[in-house]
C-alpha cells in the first residue's frame, strides 16, 4: 500500500513522464516542418524542464522503493498503470483522455513560464 503523498508524487511523475514521450514523438514531426529552428528550441527548453522535473520525481520514488513496471492499454479509454513496491504491485487505472488533458495543462503551464512566453 502507498500513502497519499506517495500516490500524488507518483501521479505527478506518471504526467511528467507522459509529457516527455509526448514532446519526443512531436519533436520528430517537427524537426521536418520548413520553421523547426523556430520551434526546436521551445521544445528543447520544455525537454529539459520537465525531464529534470520526472528525474526529481522518479528519484524520490525510488527511494521510497516505488517504481512503474510498465503500461498497459485497457481499451481505448482506459489504461493501466502497474506499480512495484516494497510491499505489493498495485494496478492504477488511468482515463487516457484525462491523462492527455493533464499533460497539456503541465506542458501549457511550463511554456508560459518561460521568459519572453506570451500568454
Amino acid at each position: 500500500m502507498i500513502k497519499a503523498e506517495q500516490r500524488q508524487l507518483l501521479h505527478k511523475y506518471v504526467v511528467y513522464d507522459m509529457a516527455i514521450q509526448t514532446l519526443q514523438r512531436d519533436y520528430k514531426v517537427i524537426e521536418n516542418l520548413k520553421m523547426s529552428n523556430v520551434y526546436l528550441p521551445i521544445l528543447d527548453k520544455l525537454l529539459d524542464d520537465i525531464s529534470q522535473e520526472c528525474y526529481n520525481s522518479k528519484r524520490l520514488l525510488a527511494k521510497d522503493k516505488i517504481r512503474v513496471v510498465r503500461w498497459e492499454k485497457t481499451d481505448e479509454y482506459f489504461s493501466d498503470l502497474i506499480v512495484a513496491t516494497a510491499g505489493e504491485d498495485l494496478v492504477l487505472t488511468y482515463a487516457n483522455m484525462a491523462l492527455k488533458t493533464q499533460v497539456e495543462k503541465l506542458l501549457l503551464s511550463h511554456l508560459n513560464k518561460q521568459p519572453g512566453a506570451h500568454s
